[in-house]
């Protein structure tokens, strides 16, 4: 994966907690962040004494190309929300300049925790859908703004071994959002959720109190029914 191809981009403790449905208690749990990217969940978790993992293919590159690529796009990002302001709700977020101070403020904590985290092995380069982590080693595994969202790119054969593959490391596996970047349920959820039944899980659609981009407030939970 080439660094001029990512669009580095985001998301604060706050906002995994809203999306995820994480309580206080399991905040401390052990946590595998696929795809989190320049968010500062990982560096905001660790301040709380908990135990998160993460893992994209970003943390192939050096602190100082990451914040590079970030000056190179963040313009261009907020461009294109500004032209789409209307496919969003502003309310915890209240304006497109909220945002970028926030998603600014967001990496640069990240930016900030990257090269320790490295070395404490909290940030890894990985991709799905293989991962090296062992058979049961973390409480649950999130997908912030990956699975389903990129559907388009992404077919339903990858989105079920990707899940599979996170389901054997973890417990408890949840995904959010459910909706495409083009703001429609993801045409992969019913089959993926068809398939996840065949092998015995569990899989649960549970509202969220959060939502940003229009429709983007429910999240998928997947889990052992045993």
């Amino acid at each position: 994966m080439e660094l001029q191809n990512i669009v580095p981009w985001g998301r604060t403790l706050a906002e995994y907690r809203a999306m995820f449905m994480l309580s206080d208690e399991e905040l401390q749990y052990s946590i595998l962040g696929c795809g989190d990217g320049p968010a500062s969940f990982n560096a905001e978790i660790k301040t709380l004494g908990g135990n998160v993992i993460s893992i994209d293919p970003i943390y192939a590159f050096d602190k100082e190309q990451i914040a590079k690529r970030i000056d190179e796009v963040a313009d261009e990002v907020m461009a294109q929300v500004c032209m789409k302001a209307d496919d969003f709700v502003w309310e915890n977020i209240p304006s497109p300049d909220a945002l970028y101070t926030m998603r600014m403020e967001a990496m640069h904590t990240f930016l900030e925790d990257y090269e320790q985290g490295k070395v404490q092995g909290r940030y890894i380069h990985e991709e799905l859908p293989t991962l090296s982590f062992k058979e049961k080693q973390f409480d649950v595994a999130l997908s912030s703004h990956f699975l389903l969202l990129y559907s388009k790119h992404l077919d339903e054969a990858f989105h079920i071994e990707a899940i599979l593959e996170m389901l054997r490391v973890a417990k408890e596996v949840r995904i959010f959002p459910l909706i495409t970047l083009e703001g429609k349920i993801s045409p992969h959820l019913d089959g993926i959720m068809a398939r996840l039944k065949t092998l015995d899980y569990l899989t649960t659609i549970e509202k969220v109190a959060y939502e940003f981009q229009k429709g983007g407030d429910e999240m998928l939970r997947v889990r052992r029914s045993k």
